[in-house]
């Protein structure tokens, strides 16, 4: 058997669909089929290869910590020098008040001890979303997602979640006293790149503040770079209680984190003990890969070239049948009439050889989230080569 007969005997399936594209080897910002067919990643793995695929400096770090250690005890217990110096690093990217690291394995996973810190430190039990957030899959994760969609079927979920809409100054009056916390992504991705005003999330802030509500923002998608700021919160001069991250993080290896000050953390210490575990949490390897990924972006300057290639998108992506271009940074939403038309479009891109997607609340708008080490040369082929599946595409 080939390995897309095995991939589909044994491998669990997530839909009746799936993409079978086989990838062979991957570098910079492409990936390579058995028969050597080139692709140009637009999508980075959902937001995963800000610094590209196999970067050199993150290589070197997996390589150079593969012969020291791997995992040696569950997290929290011993001191491993490649978590802590990540956790020092992430530290130094944010305000002083994020000054404490808990490291897991991905988003889903760092949405769910956010939550669980925000229960404890408050003792309250209610919890606000958005409408068509996106926070991760798990059960409590998915409790806070905000369409009902993916819900229904998993029902009963955690009690106590209220959805309101994102950018909407009106239901900031649904927090109140009884509410733990408002968990929103700082820019809504699987919505279809949502971005709210400064004074919304100024808003936004102010409430919890009168409130004792914490602030937990969801930056899986948007941080690391992705938005042109290593946080995306830095463009609405706010501050989160507590922030969450993962995805970009790695540089292609698992891992995420919830970031708060010590006196949050702190409730996890006691009443009872081990509040929180995991076991592979902060694994060496994907520590010391999130922390070449932290050096590559500030080394190489990615931060400083989002606009600039974000607006290059946007000058060249123009066509009748484009609606409109929603972006921050590199994160960007390009729409289209509807997914019917969208669909043939993302298949004749990914023949020519550029890979892009939709959304999964938003299906009809292209996603384009290309690793932040793109060239404008390379902007230039992609673009091209989705305008000439657009045009083989007009009904």
């Amino acid at each position: 058997m080939n390995n897309r007969q095995l991939f589909l005997q044994h491998l669990a399936q997530t839909t009746d669909f799936p993409l079978l594209i086989e990838i062979e080897k991957a570098e910079g910002v492409y990936m390579y089929g058995p028969e050597g067919k080139k692709y140009l990643d637009l999508i980075s793995g959902i937001g995963v290869s800000n610094v590209g695929h196999r970067h050199p400096k993150v290589i070197a770090a997996i390589q150079n910590q593969l012969d020291k250690y791997l995992h040696l005890m569950v997290y929290g217990e011993y001191v491993q020098s490649p978590q802590t110096l990540l956790a020092k690093a992430l530290c130094e990217t944010l305000p002083d008040q994020l000054d404490n690291v808990y490291l897991v394995n991905s988003g889903s996973e760092a949405v769910e001890g956010a939550l669980k810190l925000a229960k404890r430190y408050t003792n309250r039990r209610e919890i606000i979303s958005c409408v068509n957030a996106y926070h991760g899959s798990s059960q409590g994760a998915l409790s806070v997602g905000g369409n009902e969609i993916f819900k229904r079927a998993y029902r009963p979920l955690l009690p106590g979640v209220k959805n309101i809409v994102y950018g909407s100054f009106y239901q900031l009056d649904e927090i109140t006293e009884d509410t733990a916390a408002v968990i929103i992504e700082t820019i809504q991705g699987e919505a279809g790149i949502k971005v709210a005003c400064k004074e919304y999330f100024q808003a936004l802030r102010k409430k919890c503040n009168e409130t004792g509500t914490l602030l937990i923002l969801d930056e899986i998608q948007a941080g690391f770079g992705r938005t042109g700021k290593f946080w995306a919160f830095e463009h609405f001069d706010i501050q989160p209680d507590i922030l969450v991250c993962a995805k970009g993080m790695g540089g292609g290896m698992p891992i995420g984190a919830f970031i708060a000050n010590q006196k949050l953390m702190a409730v996890f210490k006691n009443n009872p003990l081990l509040g929180h575990i995991t076991t592979f949490g902060g694994h060496p390897v994907s520590s010391a890969a999130s922390l070449a990924t932290i050096e590559v972006i500030k080394e190489e300057n990615l931060l400083d070239q989002v606009e600039k290639k974000a607006h290059l998108f946007r000058d060249l992506l123009v066509h009748p049948m484009i609606k409109s271009i929603r972006n921050k940074g590199l994160m960007m939403a390009v729409e289209f009439e509807s997914f019917e038309v969208l669909k043939p479009i993302i298949d004749s891109a990914i023949e020519k050889g550029v890979i892009t997607d939709w959304f999964l609340f938003c299906d009809d708008a292209m996603r384009i989230a290309p690793p932040l080490i793109i060239s404008e040369e390379q902007i230039r082929e992609a673009c091209q080569i989705i305008l000439q599946a657009i045009e083989e595409n007009q009904s």
